[in-house]
């Protein structure tokens, strides 16, 4: 059984031959190979290089055409930061809370706008690369979070409260904008787009919020995923998200990454069919050992032994200055299940 069959079948809470792992690797696959963030998220072609190594190095199942969150942003208009050593940051945003000009704002063309053609040619490179044998994952903002980076967290929660139909004309661009990307990622070769959705977390916005302004917009996107052609629906929200996690089959999401602040006997509760991602601590891949690791991934293990419907996985990404040993141990201690 190959990667992208082993993903496929825990997803369909199958019998894959071992839980598959996928250690969300990004940034941490241009240091490993000794390339600076910086490089790593403006040059495609580097991007996937970095990436085969990184998976020849660990063997886990999943590689990633993902740069940072600030991708769509910046093809927006958003000034960022670009420090060498980390992620760029934004600096200034597109809109202004005081001059809303919907009207100065297009769907970016993922073919040509910022670094997006980037993002696409990496997806293409992995694809041709390791074909149907390994997923393949690409990765668009979800409509809160690049909603937030086009005006601001704070400004964009205060339109929500004093004019909820501007925001609501917000997301529903954030959503195209989304919908657009993820499916030039497909087409490019991404089996699917991961949908990462942080500043949607139930730590910042009421449980009632998502539900009524978000819920309707992430069956949209994924709607038209899967009519594009994605096998799966992967969505990853930050944080404490127990209260939203109900929500996700509503919105056909097929895989839930869990973050580590998320309690996975909880999870289980909550998406006894969805199959489930995650959710080691990603701090620990730098500050652990790797007997650490391999401790708290079996205790996973073992929690979803009887179930299936499983990823191991970290909570979200791993640092780019995580040790490598600890990814492996990861790594192995889902093959010594298998």
């Amino acid at each position: 059984m190959n990667s992208l069959e082993r993903i496929a079948a825990a997803a369909a809470f199958g019998t894959p031959d071992r839980v598959p792992v996928v250690a969300q690797v990004f940034g941490h696959a241009g240091v490993l190979a000794g390339v600076a963030v910086g490089d790593y998220v403006r040059d495609g072609a580097l991007l996937a290089r970095c990436q085969l190594a990184a998976l020849a190095h660990y063997g886990y199942d999943a590689v990633f055409a993902l740069m940072d969150v600030n991708v769509e942003a910046e093809a927006l208009g958003a000034r960022l930061r670009w420090p060498a050593e980390r992620y760029p940051s934004i600096e200034t945003y597109p809109l202004r809370p005081d001059r809303l000009d919907f009207a100065r704002l297009a769907t970016p063309d993922p073919a040509h706008a910022g670094r997006m053609p980037e993002l696409l040619q990496a997806a293409r490179l992995l694809r041709d690369a390791v074909g149907d044998e390994v997923l393949v994952v690409g990765c668009v903002l979800g409509p809160m979070t690049l909603a937030s980076q086009l005006l601001g967290f704070e400004a964009a929660v205060y339109l929500a409260i004093d004019e909820p139909e501007q925001f609501g004309r917000l997301l529903d661009f954030a959503t195209e904008v989304a919908t657009r990307f993820g499916i030039a990622q497909i087409q490019a070769g991404a089996h699917l787009p991961l949908v990462f959705d942080p500043s949607a977390s139930p730590e910042l916005l009421p449980t009632q919020f998502y539900r009524e302004f978000l819920l309707p917009r992430l069956a949209r996107l994924f709607g038209a995923f899967k009519a594009a052609g994605a096998p799966l629906n992967w969505l990853h929200t930050a944080g404490a998200a127990e209260s939203i996690l109900p929500f996700y089959p509503l919105v056909d999401v097929d895989i839930a990454n869990i973050d580590y602040a998320v309690d996975p006997e909880r999870a289980l509760r909550a998406l006894p069919h969805t199959c489930l991602d995650g959710n080691l601590k990603p701090l620990a891949f730098v500050c652990d050992t790797p007997a650490d690791i391999a401790c708290a991934a079996a205790r996973l293990l073992d929690l979803f032994a009887a179930r299936g419907g499983f990823i191991l996985s970290s909570g979200c990404e791993i640092p780019p200055e995580a040790r490598p040993e600890n990814i492996t141990a990861m790594v192995m201690a889902a093959r010594r299940v298998g």
